[in-house]
């Protein structure tokens, strides 16, 4: 069941799919994205608030993966146990830029499906824009990535990384990377508000993602880990941030292009899905 608008205070519901109106659904689409700015705002600084009024450390969480990685990591580096291979900066600070650049790309993943578990009783009895929850934690992952931002501004004074103008471009890429961690988790939000098996699935899919991911080592160049490494659409995302902050060349730019209009292509295909899809969804919990 599906409903197009008629009139402001007004709501046709009709059995057919809305798939089949294409200008109208973009139209309601445009609409309602501009009309939950305010909604996702309050949303956002509630939850900010909510999370850090709750922890005694607060802030400090955001720290600590990339921190403990790099020292865990750094040891088995030196001790031999681990052989990561010639890094373009020094290894802790390698990891710990590394890390803090994946844990965007999870929260990116994980929050609209946690978000809109979260937001189950509200859809369930009020009816107001669903792009509200998702443009919430957009703003959230932005909000923890500025806290991020000053341990990495900290790595490098203390490890006395060289930056050149290319920097500028890093956020451009990195929004690309957020974006694609967005359309994954749009396209799971939907299911994964009526099945507790996807965030399940999803935290262990996240934890073998990460080892195909060049994040605690250099991109391989040879062999079949080296293939699936590359067909991982997270690596040239990720690679070239790191590429722009700290050496100013891009060492997969055409992996990048086709990186990111998968990106932003899957980002609006998610997104019509998930459009598509939370009626049905709400019709289910509101049983």
């Amino acid at each position: 069941m599906t409903g197009r608008d008629r009139h402001p205070s007004e709501t046709l519901y009709t059995p057919e799919s809305r798939i089949r109106y294409p200008r109208q659904l973009w139209a309601d689409m445009k609409h309602d994205l501009l009309a939950s700015r305010d909604l996702a705002w309050r949303l956002m600084v509630r939850d900010i608030s909510a999370r850090y009024r709750q922890s005694f450390l607060g802030v400090f969480w955001a720290f600590v993966p990339p921190i403990v990685a790099a020292i865990g990591l750094t040891l088995a580096s030196n001790a031999e146990v681990l052989n990561v291979g010639e890094t373009s900066i020094p290894y802790p600070a390698y990891v710990m830029f590394s890390m803090a650049l994946w844990q965007t790309f999870v929260e990116a993943l994980n929050g609209p499906v946690q978000a809109v578990i979260a937001a189950k009783p509200m859809l369930a009895r009020i009816n107001f824009p669903r792009e509200a929850i998702i443009l919430s934690q957009i703003g959230q992952v932005g909000f923890n990535f500025g806290i991020k931002l000053v341990l990495i501004v900290a790595l490098f004074i203390i490890f006395r990384i060289p930056v050149s103008w290319p920097i500028i471009f890093a956020p451009i890429a990195l929004i690309h990377l957020i974006a694609l961690g967005t359309a994954f988790g749009l396209l799971l939000a939907p299911i994964g508000t009526l099945y507790e098996d996807v965030p399940r699935g999803l935290s262990l899919a996240v934890s073998a993602w990460l080892f195909i991911t060049p994040v605690i080592f250099p991109p391989p160049q040879t062999g079949l880990f080296a293939v699936l490494v590359q067909w991982n659409p997270v690596t040239p995302l990720l690679v070239t941030v790191r590429d722009l902050a700290t050496g100013g060349v891009m060492s997969q730019p055409l992996a990048f292009w086709i990186a990111s209009g998968v990106a932003v292509g899957g980002l609006f295909l998610s997104w019509v899905v998930y459009r598509i899809a939370m009626p049905f969804v709400i019709e289910r919990i509101s049983a």
